[in-house]
């Protein structure tokens, strides 16, 4: 499966941006996908995921209430919302497939990987 990213880019703090990712092939509704965040230096980060069926999601606490994960199966598409963003929020996202159908948060639950898109939050 190929992952595209897309959305990034330069936004003032406080500010908002929509991150989406479009997949290739027919089984994208069959399994969870997620967005992680990778900073110069640091390891790659949960930010949040999706099921299967978008019933079920989770985020990690420094997002929680101000980033939205969504997916649109018909158009093979997963989203990130991203609201109310700070400097912190600065990094590097990936889009990524799961290898089952329920959420997770560990990478190594993660087989397929989209080549990232940079979101830069001034302040």
């Amino acid at each position: 499966v190929q992952l595209v990213e897309s959305g990034g880019g330069l936004v003032q703090a406080g500010g908002s941006l929509r991150l989406s990712c479009a997949a290739s092939g027919r089984t994208f509704s069959m399994y969870a996908m997620g967005w992680f965040l990778q900073s110069p230096g640091k390891d790659r980060e949960f930010v949040a995921a999706i099921s299967w069926t978008g019933r079920d999601t989770g985020y990690a606490d420094s997002v929680k209430d101000r980033f939205t994960i969504s997916r649109d199966n018909a158009k093979n598409t997963v989203y990130l919302q991203m609201n109310s963003l700070n400097p912190e929020d600065t990094a590097v996202y990936f889009c990524a497939r799961s290898k089952g159908y329920r959420v997770d948060i560990s990478s190594d639950d993660y087989g397929d990987w989209g080549q990232g898109t940079q979101v830069t939050v001034s302040s």
